[in-house]
């Protein structure tokens, strides 16, 4: 399906509805920076339990942005947010199960490719991306914001997934990825060009995954 028919709604319609959406859910923001700047200092000084850790507030920002924005704010303006909602879910689902249950995902600041393409991800999505979009005049609160919209919150994942050991990250890239491809490729229809970051997130995490895998063959 083409970006275009994915846009049942104008560019104003999308920023009226962040608007709506970032003032109902204050002060959700504040908390969500607080969470991601907490995951990536589990990332850096490891403790017992981090991965589960990191795992609950990725599966938390994920369910959050599956229901409270795409199922009841993006849904008024877009037919296909609760296909999206759901894809979203799974995604905190599945970090719920693989990393808050089961601790199959270990997190952790490598000072290799990977590592540092992870870390620029995650740093990125806190900081980069909203200044990004104020010079692409978004400012609040027709903006989106980190924890709490799609966008960022997907550049940041695949920060997080860049540094997790060993395969068990690869299932989880999925749904970010396919996420990464849907947003970029509707940032020129919605004049966000802060999401075509998405894309580049998406060949960066390609990279690194590359570079693990030759790292591993050597």
């Amino acid at each position: 399906m083409s970006p275009a028919r994915l846009l049942s709604f104008s560019p104003e319609a999308f920023f009226a509805l962040f608007e709506t959406y970032n003032r109902a859910v204050w002060p959700a923001p504040v908390a969500a920076y607080a969470l991601g700047l907490a995951a990536l200092a589990l990332v850096f000084k490891p403790m017992p339990g981090a991965g589960r850790i990191v795992a609950a507030i990725l599966a938390a920002m994920w369910a959050w942005n599956g229901i409270a924005y795409h199922l009841i704010y993006f849904a008024e303006i877009n037919f296909i947010a609760p296909a999206f909602a759901a894809l979203f879910v799974l995604q905190a689902a599945l970090f719920a199960w693989a990393g808050a249950i089961r601790g199959a995902l270990v997190f952790r600041f490598r000072p290799d490719f990977a590592g540092w393409t992870g870390l620029a991800l995650a740093l990125f999505a806190l900081a980069g991306y909203p200044l990004l979009g104020e010079f692409a005049g978004h400012d609040w609160p027709r903006m989106a914001v980190f924890g709490i919209a799609p966008c960022p919150t997907t550049i940041f994942t695949l920060g997080l997934l860049s540094l997790v050991e060993g395969r068990a990250r690869l299932y989880l890239l999925a749904i970010p990825l396919l996420w990464a491809l849907i947003g970029g490729s509707a940032a020129w229809l919605l004049r966000m060009p802060e999401d075509l970051t998405l894309l580049l997130a998406a060949l960066a995490v390609g990279g690194a995954m590359w570079a693990d895998l030759r790292r591993a063959k050597t």
